[in-house]
């Protein structure tokens, strides 16, 4: 049997000096001191007969060899946890850790909302929730560090057959106004109309603005005669302009419920469109399951699933 040249601390040593940029704020990020860190860098690489960082610059560079590394240690830690978490499995829901991803919005609004019921039911089952990017998380769910998303971006072309992709459920994009502005009380806007408002928007590049686009195109509507008064880069601001009476805006429907609510702002239906999105739902049909995996897809999410979101079954 061949020696094994590192140990499991050794690799999680240099994913956190990877993940850091520096020997130091590694050392803090693990709880042991900087000497330790160095210590254990020094053995890994004789025990390689390989330099695994370049020492040159301010910040702790990878070498080519550092980054093989770094790849095939990110598995085989995934593989340990994945190792740990089946053994917890055992005691039925007892513990263990139930790790989700979301893209923004969902991750915002609606996860939330589904761990909640998820605690209530198991509370001694820890959750963590991942948000990021659809491709980040896609990537999450692929490399075995995310148990299963929910996602409303495209997913990257290598992946898609790396991954188990389910639609899950619809999530409707609503025109909103300011609760003042003069066709607030409007109960349908002909499309012609969309063309004299003034528009907070995300940026061109977002996963949801290339969606409003795609559809208002199909509808006869040219996104690029609409009006686009500021680009904001999140949800919450764009929220916030809206309500100061700055724009109109499309919304996810999930995210602005509340506001809904209250009368923060006002719905306003436009004739003969409708803006969706299918959300989707990954995993990683080669990792295994863990019951709370399975607890999670098979009680929670049904409970949202071909609703409207922003109206689920259970609250």
């Amino acid at each position: 049997m061949i020696d094994i040249p590192f140990t499991l601390d050794q690799l999680r040593i240099l994913k956190a000096i990877a993940a850091e940029g520096s020997f130091k704020r590694a050392a803090d990020s693990l709880y042991v001191s900087q000497p330790a860190v160095s210590l254990q860098v020094q053995h890994l690489e004789r025990q390689l007969d390989v330099p695994l960082f370049d020492r040159g610059g301010r910040r702790a560079q990878l070498t080519e060899a550092g980054q093989l590394l770094l790849s095939y240690g990110d598995r085989i830690l995934s593989l340990c946890q994945e190792t740990c978490r089946a053994i917890e499995d055992l005691q039925n829901l007892n513990g263990g850790t139930l790790i989700i991803g979301a893209s923004q919005t969902t991750g915002t609004y609606l996860m939330p909302r589904m761990i909640g019921l998820f605690r209530k039911k198991y509370p001694e089952v820890a959750v963590q929730l991942h948000v990021h990017s659809t491709r980040r998380t896609a990537w999450s769910v692929a490399n075995g560090q995310v148990d299963l998303a929910i996602i409303g971006g495209e997913i990257p072309a290598e992946l898609l057959d790396s991954l188990e992709i389910t639609p899950y459920a619809e999530d409707e994009l609503a025109l909103v106004l300011p609760t003042m502005h003069p066709l607030a009380q409007a109960g349908t806007l002909p499309r012609e109309e969309l063309y004299k408002l003034q528009f907070i928007a995300l940026d061109s590049q977002s996963t949801i603005r290339k969606v409003i686009d795609q559809v208002l195109m199909r509808s006869g509507v040219d996104p690029k005669q609409l009006t686009i008064e500021m680009e904001l880069n999140s949800i919450e601001a764009i929220k916030n302009a809206v309500q100061a009476g700055l724009g109109a805006a499309f919304l996810s429907l999930t995210a602005i419920e509340k506001e809904l609510q209250v009368g923060a702002m006002h719905q306003v239906l436009i004739d003969g469109l409708v803006i969706k999105r299918t959300l989707l739902q990954i995993r990683n049909p080669n990792r295994y399951r863990s019951k709370a995996t399975e607890a999670f897809c098979g009680e929670i999410l049904p409970l949202f699933r071909d609703k409207a979101i922003g109206n689920p079954t259970v609250i």
